[in-house]
């Protein structure tokens, strides 16, 4: 008879614990959790596996599974996820906002600094903060090729992926690949169902699921057209960052190009503004998608400092809530479907070609504008990649290479 202990208890409902527990737990881990989403994927799981048994592995690697399929940043899903099983819906805003705030907080602050110093802080010290953007996309894009582009078709997929990006950066552009990345994958890719599934053990009612995903789909149809009918900048930012917070597959490097293309073209944020901020999220732990805060704090018009930031935060956030909610209860039926597997190799090729295409524009055109600035990016990402040294430490280095260039004959 086959033992089925393991998988009882992971389907028996999880026993509530205190939220001030949560939020703390999870505080902890916003203020410690460095090195972007896959390293806060391995704390979480040293965590709530190994050290507080809140899952079971395999419970929490199909929970890993929801948040990657899922558009949205995958770790403060998983969070979301954790703080649900624990402690209900307000259990997954206490996991969140422990989660969030630390980063969050040290943005909105450079934000203030950035608004207050930007004419008097060196100039080299800014272009050493958008040259280690080039460093961790790349490192990205290294990383994520690796995994998820193990052969000829799928790099062949991000390629094209890629290409198309580029000759037309557009965000329904970067939803086209995402589309035709997943339909490219149904008709040359074959994924491997042989796995063993398990449920993940959080109880949602379907009719919350449900309430969860219309909501979704209303804001992400209706905000376009309220922001229309009603010019409002405020609202016009929630619809911004909300599409953002909905469309990004692959994590918080990839939100990258996504809120490029709503910030900067409109005029909001600067590109060397953008660039020097999204260097600076490199170097506190958390959440990427905390970069949202940073940029409603240097938005040019009204409403900016911490309620604009607020404002941006909140916004990308809320689709991570609904889909995770919405998902939970379908999510044991829709991963065994062969078709969606399948679809989801060719997606997660598709973002690799995203994050290629990112790496060029903005990335590389706005900040590599030397053979200095190549040196130091090439730096940068050896001690990221073979030194493994912390992406905090790493910021810090790129400022004083910034600022040491500026020190250079200026034939270089």
């Amino acid at each position: 008879m086959a033992d089925t202990s393991s998988q009882d208890e992971d389907t028996a409902p999880k026993e509530r614990t205190p939220l001030i527990t949560i939020f703390l737990v999870f505080l902890r881990l916003g203020l410690t959790s460095f090195g972007g989403p896959v390293a806060h994927l391995g704390y979480f799981h040293e965590e709530f596996v190994g050290r507080r048994k809140w899952f079971q592995e395999r419970a929490y690697a199909d929970l890993v599974a929801l948040c990657q399929f899922l558009p949205g940043p995958a770790s403060s899903q998983v969070g979301i996820g954790v703080g649900l099983s624990r402690g209900g819906l307000p259990g997954a805003l206490a996991a969140w906002l422990g989660f969030t705030m630390p980063s969050a907080l040290a943005l909105i602050a450079f934000g203030y600094g950035v608004i207050a110093y930007q004419n008097s802080i060196n100039p080299g010290i800014l272009q050493g903060l958008k040259v280690v953007a080039v460093a961790v996309v790349a490192q990205a894009v290294w990383g994520m090729a690796r995994n998820l582009c193990p052969d000829a078709k799928r790099a062949t997929l991000a390629v094209i992926a890629a290409c198309l990006v580029l000759a037309a950066p557009t965000p329904l552009m970067q939803v086209g690949v995402i589309v035709l990345g997943g339909m490219a994958g149904l008709i040359f890719l074959r994924a491997d169902t042989t796995q063993e599934h398990v449920s993940l053990g959080i109880n949602v009612s379907r009719r919350l699921a449900v309430a969860s995903l219309v909501t979704f789909f209303v804001f992400l149809v209706g905000l376009p057209i309220l922001a229309g009918i009603f010019p409002s900048h405020t609202l016009a930012l929630v619809e911004s960052f909300y599409a953002s917070g909905s469309l990004v597959f692959g994590g918080g490097h990839v939100v990258l190009p996504l809120l490029q293309a709503e910030v900067v073209p409109t005029g909001w944020v600067s590109d060397d503004v953008f660039l020097a901020g999204y260097g600076a999220t490199q170097a506190v732990p958390g959440p990427l998608f905390t970069f949202a805060a940073y940029l409603g704090t240097v938005l040019e018009p009204m409403p900016n400092g911490v309620w604009g930031g607020l404002i941006c935060l909140v916004a990308i956030f809320i689709p991570s809530f609904l889909l995770v909610v919405g998902a939970l209860p379908y999510w044991d039926q829709l991963r065994k479907a062969k078709a969606m597997q399948t679809a989801l190799l060719g997606i997660n090729a598709a973002v690799v070609g995203l994050l290629l295409a990112a790496l060029y524009d903005p990335v590389w055109t706005s900040a590599i504008h030397s053979a200095a600035d190549f040196g130091l990016a090439m730096v940068l990402f050896t001690l990221l990649v073979f030194w493994k040294l912390p992406p905090w430490l790493v910021v810090i280095l790129s400022a004083f290479g910034g600022w040491a260039i500026t020190l250079l004959p200026s034939v270089l």
